[in-house]
């Protein structure tokens, strides 16, 4: 799964002279006039990316900008519908400015997809107080720390400084979160029950130790602080000044914001119900249908999403059945997966040295992966990849495992997490597929490359809205590996078909919670990847519980894949000897992310041209 923060709208832009250091100019090819009109599109939609990203400063950072390092995002509902008039403002003078009949062919490309990228934010305002800003998954009782710890850069004294500047900022953006919640709840948008327990004991782990009490060791914000100013080369009396600071901050700001996002939440928890799909809450069928919308870029109904995935577990439990022969298992598929769930073999020990070598073996994975890509890409990432394990304040919620994107203009890597809290949660025969997916080939590859892309706009290069796109290629490159002739070990195959056993079931699990023709409890879902998967319970329980506070983004997985294998075997089937794997995945990476029509408008163009 890919991560970015909430409401980071990528389809912003930067500052002027971090893009001027950055950029390459666009090129279009075509006649003169088309290429001088695509030209001025892309100046155009160069000053929008700025304009859009100088309103973010931690979409910024997220970028590796370094400037208004001192601030947070503006998340006010005054701020939202500002930009809701700026946004139709954008679409305006697009559409007036811009004929895609006087552009050429990458012009006309960029043209549709800004109008499709405003046009989806346009529509997606009449929802913006029916999501749960804060919950296990996303929360920004999570996001503020894991921002600070792993985006906010300290390499000298402003940076630390500003670093302080956000502590003492974060009361105020709590005060605006809070202002969200209660605006949600007026008009009776209230997370479920479960949810509020995983946020408050997230939000406690922020404020535990030092300076928040007596303690032995640092809390996680002041470790982090801490440990990045001792890495100055400054005096230590410059140092021991910036850590009184942030101390003061810690307690002036963050604990009291903390706190109070705490006693709402526990007040907030008796009136939460325990119904968990969102057809339960206003205009709930078509709030649902429009995530569905959203996440898969398709019209496919609930339905047809449910029934979809119902055949897949299908046929996925037969292929499963065929890998316990080969292992000569004697039993059914119920009976093997409770073997793979208890078998000690699977699994690296519950101590500080197994989740060392389960990193350690994930990077090696990752690095025989690498050695290989030549035979099946031309184009590949030149930012780094790192393995880490998610931190502990944020590990009991968080998923089994998610990709952080490079920091663009910094140099900071790409990187894959693993979730160590429960090593049965991570199993070995789990490992292949899952760090293809996360790293290399799978999202690392894909969003590096599209951050690198010198030809496109940087609102597509940075764009990654279109999750069947984005998650469908993570887990297209969870198969292609298996095409070259890495899961040598039957059980790692296995693990794989597991992994995509999971995605289809999401597609059966997510429907099922939210559809109004569905209506399943928590209790029922669970139970339910239970009777069809080899999920710990640890796993099994926090799935769920992912999918009812994200609706519809977990179906996007199996329809983005199915809708890039049919590409594949479409091209396969009309190029014949012409077919080159290695062009299809560059026409596949190199336009950015996309609605799965607009990229198999462009599969069928190569085609078109190579026959």
């Amino acid at each position: 799964m890919f991560t970015v923060s909430r409401r980071a709208v990528l389809a912003a832009g930067t500052a002027a002279a971090a893009i001027a250091a950055f950029s390459t100019p666009i090129l279009a090819a075509g006649d003169d006039a088309a290429k001088a009109e695509t030209a001025k599109l892309n100046t155009w939609l160069e000053d929008r990316f700025t304009f859009w990203v100088n309103r973010s400063p931690t979409m910024k950072a997220y970028l590796g900008i370094k400037e208004d390092m001192d601030k947070w995002d503006d998340i006010s509902d005054a701020r939202q519908r500002e930009d809701l008039e700026l946004t139709k403002k954008d679409l305006a003078t697009l559409k007036a400015t811009f004929d895609p009949a006087k552009l050429d062919e990458a012009g006309k490309l960029s043209f549709r997809l800004y109008d499709y990228k405003l046009s989806q934010d346009i529509a997606d305002f009449r929802w913006r107080n029916h999501d749960y800003p804060v919950n296990q998954m996303f929360g920004y009782q999570s996001e503020i720390p894991s921002f600070l710890i792993n985006i906010h850069r300290v390499s000298n004294v402003a940076e630390a400084e500003a670093y302080v500047a956000r502590l003492n900022g974060v009361a105020a953006l709590m005060d605006e979160v809070l202002v969200g919640l209660k605006d949600r709840q007026t008009i009776g948008v209230i997370p479920p029950k479960f949810v509020h327990a995983h946020v408050a004991r997230d939000s406690r782990n922020v404020i535990k130790g030092r300076p928040f009490e007596a303690a032995d060791t640092d809390g996680t914000l002041l470790d982090d602080f801490r440990g990045k100013v001792n890495a100055l080369k400054i005096d230590d009396a410059a140092k021991a000044k910036l850590i009184a600071d942030a101390e003061k901050a810690l307690l002036a700001s963050v604990k009291p914001a903390f706190e109070k996002l705490i006693a709402f939440i526990e007040a907030q928890e008796k009136l939460a119900g325990t119904d968990d799909g969102v057809w339960k809450l206003p205009n709930g069928d078509e709030y649902y249908a429009h995530m569905l919308k959203y996440h898969t870029t398709t019209s496919m109904s609930a339905k047809e999403v449910h029934e979809f995935g119902l055949a897949e577990v299908a046929r996925i439990h037969g292929e499963m059945r065929e890998i316990m022969k080969k292992v000569n298992f004697t039993g059914d598929l119920k009976a093997f997966f409770k073997f793979m769930q208890e078998d000690p073999q699977f699994f690296y020990p519950q101590t500080a040295e197994g989740k060392a070598e389960y990193v350690k073996k994930a990077q090696e994975i990752i690095r025989d992966m690498s050695a290989r890509l030549d035979d099946v890409f031309i184009t590949k990432p030149k930012a780094a990849l790192i393995v880490k394990q998610v931190e502990p304040f944020r590990e009991q919620s968080a998923g089994m495992a998610f990709y952080q994107g490079p920091g663009a203009f910094d140099g900071r890597p790409g990187t894959y997490y693993i979730n160590t809290f429960d090593m049965k949660a991570v199993g070995k025969y789990e490992m292949e597929a899952l760090a293809y997916h996360e790293g290399i080939p799978g999202h690392h590859m894909q969003i590096a490359i599209a951050q690198e892309l010198e030809d496109v706009p940087k609102f597509r290069k940075f764009g990654n809205d279109y999750t069947a796109y984005v998650e469908g290629w993570g887990l297209y490159c969870e198969r292609l590996p298996k095409e070259m002739g890495f899961y040598k070990d039957p059980y790692s195959d296995f693990g794989r078909l597991s992994m995509e056993l999971w995605r289809a079931c999401r597609l059966v699990v997510d429907t099922g919670i939210h559809a109004p023709a569905y209506k399943w409890t928590r209790e029922k879902a669970i139970q339910y990847l239970f009777d069809n998967t080899p999920g710990s319970d640890t796993d099994v329980i926090n799935s769920i519980e992912r999918y009812i506070v994200m609706p519809g983004q977990a179906t996007a997985y199996k329809v983005g894949m199915e809708k890039i294998l049919n590409l594949r075997e479409g091209a396969k089937k009309q190029l014949g000897a012409k077919f080159d794997l290695r062009q299809f995945h560059d026409v596949v990476l190199r336009s950015g992310a996309l609605p799965l029509m607009v990229l198999e408008e462009n599969v069928d163009a190569w085609v078109k041209s190579k026959a």
